[in-house]
């Protein structure tokens, strides 16, 4: 064969086979485009926080008198600090898109009582285990505990699986009490109506049952106890599965993350903290006390006593009741009565000098105290607008430092900043690291510093925990 009819050949050949590879690149790359870059532990560590969605009850995250608490809450704070991370915690009791939140990367980690099936492993990674529970049903006890069943011969109190053939269940949608479910009306050769529902959390159809607005739902057992305690009328002790691990979802292919939180999982499970925090929630008596409390903030919505006071006086200056009452809680723990050793008092621990500027002093009112509280807040407002440029977005954390430690050692850390070539209109990293460290010689004795020496680290952390606590309060409570 020539070279010229060889060449003729080959050419329409590598023709072909780079179009073939350019459509394979194209598909490729569409399927790049569909699926969000997977999260490791060192993408976790560089951005300083780990993105975490966990459901609201009385068990796994709540607020009460205040302070965020449960359990999911309090393991999940240890791991932050495990990986020397800030937790960014959000709220979804909607399974469904909880799940699709996970797998399209918004969110790092879902920490729920998550059964760790077989349908689930097929989509997400899951840690090793925290903790095994079974599955039961939740029904309504009879008025006589002695009766087993109606004059008809019809049980009243459900023990026998094959029982259920006809009843109407209702779950929560995408969880695995759906998919025992369906599998248990396979194994019973008989129908069993199931009822999902994406809006309501396990906790809610236990309430229901409870009122007997329904029959029948499915909890965990160790949920489904706690729960017990709440409502006496309700019957736990029928097991629908054997006992099942329960664990926290990842992405697939989050190697690094699930490795380092299993070694983490594994050896917290032996500490005596992590009994600790387990009886706590599942094996305490005040649970019932706290659930039924007027400051229980997923049923009440309240916070303490003077949410009243505090929305109407946030609303004077357009302000978040849920950021001020972040703050009283921050300064007197709700507590009208306070008084540090310096002499701030009231719920606002309003120093001498400034209360005396509001026309307040320790025998006002409780809802006198707040308002000077706010007017004050609003004259640090006014003040850093004429000082920080295009209304700073980090404006917030300023009045919060200031109303701590007073604004003329917030100017200092700005002017300091601005001289060091830090943005001093920026909080992170810029005018907070200055604040931190004006304890120092180095820096208080600065010639732009004109207030001297102050103890950085209690305002830095101040506006740290205040803005933290908001962020649950968001959470959990409609503005």
């Amino acid at each position: 064969m020539s070279n010229i009819k060889y060449i003729r050949l080959v050419i329409p050949l590598i023709f072909m086979l780079f179009l073939q590879t350019c459509h394979q690149n194209r598909q490729t790359v569409r399927v790049r485009e569909e699926i969000s870059p997977i999260v490791e532990l060192k993408h976790v560590k560089l951005r300083g926080k780990i993105r975490v969605v966990t459901d609201y009850n009385s068990t796994n995250y709540f607020i009460y008198k205040g302070k965020p608490m449960g359990f999911q809450y309090e393991l999940l704070k240890e791991l932050a600090d495990h990986l020397n991370v800030k937790l960014e915690l959000t709220v979804n009791n909607n399974l469904t898109d909880a799940f699709d939140a996970l797998e399209k990367g918004k969110c790092d980690l879902l920490a729920m009582n998550l059964a760790i099936t077989k349908e689930r492993a097929k989509r997400f990674t899951f840690t090793v285990p925290y903790s095994q529970t079974r599955q039961v049903l939740v029904q309504r006890k009879t008025n006589r505990a002695d009766l087993t069943s109606d004059l008809n011969g019809e049980p009243l109190l459900i023990r026998n699986q094959l029982d259920l053939a006809g009843k109407t269940i209702y779950v929560q949608e995408g969880s695995a009490f759906e998919e025992r479910l369906h599998s248990l009306s396979n194994e019973i050769g008989d129908t069993i109506n199931i009822v999902n529902n994406g809006s309501y959390e396990v906790e809610q159809f236990i309430s229901l049952v409870a009122k007997g607005d329904i029959d029948y739902t499915i909890a965990e057992e160790n949920v489904a106890l706690v729960n017990q305690t709440y409502y006496p009328n309700l019957d736990v002790e029928t097991a629908i599965s054997f006992p099942q691990n329960l664990g926290w979802a990842l992405r697939k292919g989050s190697i690094n993350l699930k490795e380092d939180i299993d070694k983490w999982i594994t050896e917290f499970k032996k500490s005596s903290k992590f009994k600790k925090i387990y009886r706590k929630y599942f094996r305490n008596n005040r649970s019932v006390r706290i659930v039924n409390s007027e400051y229980f903030s997923i049923k009440s919505g309240k916070i303490s006593r003077f949410d009243p006071i505090i929305k109407r006086k946030a609303n004077m200056i357009g302000m978040d009741w849920r950021l001020l009452a972040s703050l009283i809680y921050q300064e007197s723990r709700f507590d009208p009565k306070a008084e540090s050793w310096v002499g701030a008092f009231g719920l606002m621990q309003l120093m001498p000098e400034t209360a005396y500027l509001y026309d307040v002093d320790t025998l006002s009112t409780p809802e006198q105290n707040v308002e000077a509280g706010v007017k004050y807040i609003e004259y640090l407002n006014k003040r850093l607008d004429k000082t920080l440029k295009d209304q700073a977005a980090d404006k917030l954390q300023f009045i919060l430092a200031s109303y701590n430690v007073g604004l003329g050692h917030i100017l200092d850390a700005r002017r300091l900043a601005e001289k060091n070539g830090k943005d001093p209109n920026k909080w992170a990293g810029n005018v907070d690291y200055y604040l931190l460290n004006k304890s120092k010689p180095e820096f208080y004795n600065d010639p732009v510093v004109r207030y001297g020496y102050c103890r950085g680290e209690e305002p830095f952390n101040y506006v740290n925990d205040i803005l933290e606590r908001y962020k649950h309060y968001q959470n959990i409570l409609t503005n």
